[in-house]
């Protein structure tokens, strides 16, 4: 329910609801800056050369943010307004929550006296670091009369040159106001297909290079420089097999180019000149191809127009040549299209084809999406309790800004406007679950870890659902909700009984009631008034929002290494990236929460911090072990358990998860095919890898190891020492 105090009372259908209640739950009408003590702080930004690119003095923010929080709020989101640049975080919080508060009145959601308590709520929500809008909020809320507020968008493309250039032409509009973009490009012809007119088509890569090299002229947001975007190709396409190895052997050519002596770094010359680079690239399978591969049976690559078979090979030939140029360069990742299919709440309408570059938002053809992910380290008191009320609370007016959002926003197209109207698609996920395991002391790599994040995320996804109930009663339902009326019923039952299946009896016990009767409602709903919003959650990967909410680890994911360097970009033509190191500040919680003394604790952390590996020998318990396995390093988490934990959120997501199944650098390409198939028998909707120095550049580092003395080849770290990839010899023991 909407009405956020301790009861958990439901309205009935017959109802009738004006306006939403929302109490002064964190800020008992106190303004929200009296709860924090406010700073002022000087902001720079060195290159790998150590000038500054970035330095501001004077800057105000509450006295607990990281510097590295402020110095990303500070050098991405400060916008110049009015000829004045912003120079505190209550301007950038104001300019944002300002406009919300307007338009909750104004959208009829709230009275003027409700819409202030909203607002104070909001900013309490947005200091405190629990919750952060997606970029292109903070980009260009109070800064645009009209502002793209959508960091998502899913275009289809058509197989004339009129349709394939308007695409071009938006997805330019989309990738300046910081967005990304996501298409599936196989409605466009092979070369081996006749033109209307005569002759050949050119062919779906020789457009894929023009869309690519447009990408990498744009910077996203008029800041960064990379655009996001996202290629998918289905698996019967002709040209298939060209697009599977498009960016490995960009990273082959890579290699020469640096043996040649040309630069290599992350934002170095070989890098500008390779094909492909500025999107994610991935092939749309089918289970029907899946079955092929199983059975080692035939697959047909079939022309775009007429389906006539161009072309027979062995599926599990495609296969192998999909996972062994995903273990060269990390790309293509599989999108599984018969599951995502099966959980479309708008079925009756389309088919879901494509996703956002990070394929978390997958929904209908020329659809967009705003995000917002809670933070979820903030939800632990400090014993560890949950809090229950709290996270239900920020769920609840974090979404109606999101809901909000969409009235007023500006999009690339006329079609993409209409169809975020008549859907009201929204994202709403989580960060740090990374450091909420850590903080329990749990592994990531467990029983309980995983019912921690299906309950997170169950609750999450119903009470967002309940909301948008609410939200119809009010407004109305989205405009093509009693034709979808029966695949939205199904698939609310399919998360009802999801949720189910949660290991309960792991958790307190009062958390299985209150999910149980949530989807209860939420499938009670669906029969009756409905629902605002086609799909309410999703995971992203929030990089750049975690940072700002100085989360330690992103989305989903578990802790990459707890010595680790971020390549950020600089935007400057001629520099290279800036390389910043962390430690977890969870590491030490972790340590504490397993009755660790702190001389205990400050042994460990001094080993850690001296040679770049947690030294086993300190731990007091072998299990505990498992409660610090990082992504790489010696003792890796598995990328079973990578794949187990997204099939643990994935029931209760109306999207999709933006995950990495991290590997290692000694991976093989069977480990590689293995994490796709199982990613596919789990049910999950899609799957990306990286194995661990598979190209010549990477955004996320773990610690650097020495040259080996032998061979000068690269070292990495095992059971305690540095072992060379080449020979094998071990160096730097600790």
């Amino acid at each position: 329910m909407f009405i956020i105090e301790s009861s958990r009372k439901i309205h009935s259908e017959k109802d009738q609801m004006t306006q939403l209640r929302i109490p002064s739950y964190f800020t008992k009408a106190r303004p929200a800056e009296s709860f924090f003590k406010w700073k002022t702080f000087d902001s720079e930004i060195l290159d790998n050369e150590q000038k500054a690119f970035f330095k501001r003095s004077g800057l105000e923010f509450p006295d607990f943010w990281s510097s590295f929080s402020i110095d990303i709020t500070a050098s991405k989101y400060f916008r110049t307004v009015n000829g004045k640049p912003e120079s505190s975080l209550k301007q950038l919080v104001e300019r944002v929550t300002k406009k919300l508060k307007t338009e909750s009145v104004k959208q009829g959601y709230l009275d003027l006296k409700r819409a202030r308590v909203f607002e104070n709520e909001l900013k309490y929500i947005l200091y405190s670091q629990r919750a952060a809008f997606n970029s292109p909020v903070w980009f260009n809320l109070g800064v645009f009369k009209q502002p793209q507020t959508s960091a998502c968008f899913i275009q289809s493309v058509g197989d004339s040159l009129e349709e394939i250039f308007d695409l071009l032409k938006n997805e330019s509009q989309i990738f300046k106001y910081g967005s990304g973009s996501g298409s599936n490009f196989s409605n466009l012809r092979s070369y081996h297909e006749k033109l209307d007119t005569g002759g050949y088509s050119s062919g779906l890569l020789a457009f894929l290079n023009v869309f690519d090299t447009a990408a990498g002229a744009i910077k996203s947001g008029g800041i960064t420089r990379r655009a996001a975007k996202m290629v998918i190709v289905d698996i019967d396409h002709p040209e298939v097999e060209d697009f599977i190895e498009l960016k490995s052997r960009e990273e082959d050519k890579a290699d020469a180019l640096l043996k040649a002596g040309y630069k290599g770094d992350f934002e170095g010359e070989i890098l500008s000149s390779l094909k492909g680079q500025n999107a994610n690239n991935s092939v749309r399978v089918t289970d029907q191809f899946m079955k092929a591969v199983d059975e080692n049976r035939n697959w047909a690559l079939r022309a775009r127009k007429n389906k006539a078979v161009l072309k027979t090979l062995p599926a599990n030939e495609l296969w192998r040549r999909i996972a062994k140029a995903a273990h060269r360069c990390a790309d293509p990742g599989l999108q599984f299209h018969d599951t995502i299919n099966k959980w479309n709440p708008c079925a009756e309408s389309d088919q879901i084809y494509g996703s956002n570059p990070c394929s978390e938002f997958m929904f209908l053809n020329d659809t967009s999406c705003n995000l917002a992910s809670i933070n979820l380290i903030h939800f632990l008191d400090e014993n560890n309790n949950f809090l229950l009320e709290e996270f239900q609370h920020t769920i609840r007016v974090i979404f109606l800004a999101q809901e909000l959002l969409i009235d007023f926003s500006k999009y690339p197209t006329e079609k993409i406007g209409v169809n975020s109207h008549n859907f009201r698609p929204l994202g709403l996920g989580f960060t740090n679950l990374g450091s909420f395991f850590l903080k329990l002391g749990i592994g990531y790599d467990s029983d309980e870890a995983r019912s921690w994040a299906s309950f997170v995320t169950s609750l999450m996804t119903s009470e967002a659902y309940i909301s948008s109930h609410q939200f119809a009663k009010i407004r109305s339902p989205f405009k093509h909700y009693n034709k979808n009326k029966k695949s939205f019923m199904r698939v609310m039952k399919q998360h009802a009984k999801e949720n189910d299946k949660i290991k309960w009896m792991l958790l307190p016990a009062q958390f299985k009631n209150i999910c149980r009767d949530n989807w209860a409602h939420v499938v009670t709903y669906a029969r009756g008034k409905g629902f605002r919003n086609a799909q309410a959650t999703v995971i992203a990967p929030t990089g750049t929002i975690s940072f700002f909410m100085n989360a330690e680890t992103t989305g989903i994911e578990p802790e990459f290494s707890f010595i680790k360097y971020k390549n950020l970009v600089t935007g400057k033509k001629e520099g290279a990236g800036v390389k910043v190191k962390f430690v977890n500040q969870y590491f030490e919680e972790a340590l504490k929460t397993l009755g660790y003394s702190a001389v205990e604790i400050e042994s460990i952390k001094t080993k850690l911090l001296d040679t770049g590996y947690l030294d086993e020998k300190l731990l007091k318990n072998p299990s505990h072990k498992k409660v610090f396995q990082t992504a790489v390093g010696a003792d890796p988490i598995s990328p079973e358990a990578h794949l187990k934990m997204m099939a643990a959120v994935q029931p209760f997501v109306s999207g999709a998860i933006s995950k990495t199944i991290n590997l290692p650098s000694r991976s093989t390409v069977e480990d590689v095919q293995n994490a796709f198939y199982t990613a596919w028998k789990l049910g999950l909707k899609s799957v990306a890898i990286y194995r661990d120095k598979s190209k010549l550049a990477q955004p996320l580092e773990a610690v650097e190891g020495p040259k080996c003395g032998d061979c000068n080849s690269p070292t990495e770290l095992r059971g305690g020492c540095f072992v060379c990839l080449n020979c094998g010899t071990s160096i730097a023991c600790g």
